[in-house]
């Protein structure tokens, strides 16, 4: 096994705990716009890799993000953009075309770093979530918000359709095709108490330190559970998401074929009898 990334970036920052808990945290000066975090060209590419790091990562069991700030995310920055690559306008439409495909593609496999990432993320959204905010949040596993938080599809308004995942998350988050269908075409705000009662979070808290509290709680309890059978319940949770019944079962007939012969079965077994904490190997 390689050893563990030393988790330094440019504009995010990782705390790794000794229970196997790290925090995430959108965490830079400069990304702050009246104290609003948004998303530029480095926090896009650090978000990117530092997910990539954390997967491979056996230390780490369950992760918690949270944005610095006043606010989640506020979305991108529309003066710099998401891209530091300049595309010629002397290139024909195609060839423009077939560039802007290939940053569209690098921003959301940064996005989806946290789908695809094999550990569980809380995802602790304060104040607002804008834009690339909603994208970002629905790529977790679990969201929290405070009872100030709030929730915009802000796309609409600067003239573009989402494309980095909320259009193609939200609806399996929410599935509720007529509310999403208003959010996303009118832009408007929806609030802690709508969002709890639609499912696109599941827990209010009265302010951010309360809700990072009872994150790291959460993540602090998955982690004490057998790596594999997390990593496997995240896999297949994903997979049965985006496939019909039968194509799940199928699929997770084939997966557990090969994990039902982990030790941490019978660990996991004689714990229970014995009333006792199971020690799990890393993976």
């Amino acid at each position: 096994m390689s050893a563990s990334p030393n988790y330094q970036y440019e504009t995010v920052k990782v705390e790794v705990f000794p229970n196997g808990v790290a925090h995430v945290q959108l965490n830079r000066e400069k990304l702050y716009i009246n104290h609003k975090i948004i998303l530029l060209y480095s926090l896009i590419r650090d978000i990117l890799q530092t997910f990539k790091d954390i997967d491979t990562d056996s230390n780490i069991r369950s992760v918690v993000l949270s944005g610095a700030g006043r606010m989640f995310s506020a979305g991108l920055d529309l003066k710099e953009g998401s891209s530091k690559k300049k595309i010629s306008p002397d290139l024909d439409v195609a060839r423009q075309a077939f560039a802007k495909q290939d940053h569209l593609r690098w921003f959301q496999s940064s996005i989806s770093s946290l789908e695809k990432c094999s550990k569980p993320v809380i995802v602790c959204i304060h104040n607002g979530a804008i834009g690339a905010g909603i994208d970002l949040s629905t790529a977790g596993d679990i969201r929290y918000g405070t009872k100030d938080s709030y929730y915009c599809v802000k796309e609409v308004d600067v003239g573009l359709a989402a494309d980095i995942g909320t259009l193609q998350r939200l609806p399996k988050v929410i599935g509720n095709a007529s509310l999403i269908r208003e959010l996303a075409y009118t832009s408007r705000n929806m609030y802690a108490d709508e969002a709890l009662q639609c499912g696109l979070i599941n827990k209010i808290f009265d302010t951010k330190e309360q809700m990072i509290e009872e994150a790291l709680k959460i993540a602090s309890e998955i982690a004490t559970k057998s790596p594999v059978a997390i990593v496997s319940t995240k896999k297949l949770l994903n997979y049965s998401r985006d496939h019909s019944v039968d194509e799940g079962l199928e699929y997770t007939a084939v997966w557990n074929s090969a994990m039902l012969m982990t030790e941490d079965i019978p660990k996991s077994v004689e714990a229970f009898m014995k009333k006792k904490p199971a020690a799990y190997a890393k993976l």
